[in-house]
């Protein structure tokens, strides 16, 4: 069943701004794939940030991609590499999509809305730098998640600042700003965020899947981004 933001944000979808510069008539996008089908990706790689990096950008020059895409609803082994993610029941669904490209990618907003928070979350894994902004569609209200910036980018913000359609809000971090991953943003949709300031859970167990999914709908509503990848595999 199609929600009540769902069905908003279908019917806005072609006013949508894009979230990163991408022209699909001569870039390409590539699906980026980290469950445990991925053999090439090895243990190693992912803990080691550096040989992640690596990895990353080989791929891209590999498939000249301008950027690496994917990851929503995605059941990863990636989480292993940080304690952030453990537990009795370790997270391991990711929530958003992802868009790997260099450090320094500017990052737009993709509606009209006000700043509902931002925070530096600073441990090994986790988002780094990050902005959720708030915005009203016809008349349901939602979040949007934009983890993984510079922190340059939230040191002049302030909560209740209105940002444009189009506006600049951020770019891509480098691993040392953005929880020591390779330089990328984590998009997410987030209808109710409840008492969470900066942060909200990218990743869930498996065991609250459903809850989770249900309040955080698919990111491409938005982006509208995946139509232009070309490889599935």
């Amino acid at each position: 069943m199609i929600t009540e933001l769902e069905n908003a944000l279908i019917k806005n979808q072609a006013d949508f701004h894009p979230v990163v510069d991408f022209d699909p008539a001569t870039e390409k996008l590539y699906r980026l794939d980290f469950t445990d089908s991925n053999t090439v990706l090895g243990a190693s790689e992912i803990a080691d940030t550096r040989l992640f990096d690596d990895y990353i950008n080989r791929t891209l020059k590999t498939h000249k991609a301008k950027y690496g895409i994917g990851g929503y609803k995605e059941n990863r082994t990636l989480y292993r590499r940080s304690e952030l993610f453990a537990g009795e029941e370790a997270r391991s669904l990711h929530l958003g999509i992802d868009i790997w490209g260099p450090a320094g990618t500017p990052v737009y907003a993709a509606l009209g809305g006000m700043v509902h928070s931002f925070a530096y979350n600073d441990n090994f894994g986790d988002y780094g730098a990050t902005i959720i902004l708030l915005h009203q569609l016809e008349t349901v209200a939602f979040h949007t998640l934009y983890g993984h910036l510079s922190l340059a980018d939230i040191s002049t913000l302030h909560e209740g600042a209105y940002i444009n359609r189009g506006q600049v809000i951020g770019h891509f971090g480098e691993p040392a700003e953005n929880g020591n991953w390779p330089p990328h943003l984590h998009f997410q949709i987030i209808q109710n965020i409840y008492l969470k300031e900066g942060d909200y859970p990218g990743v869930c167990k498996l065991s609250e899947a459903e809850q989770y999914i249900s309040n955080s709908p698919d990111p491409d509503l938005i982006l509208n981004l995946t139509r232009h990848i070309k490889n599935l595999n």
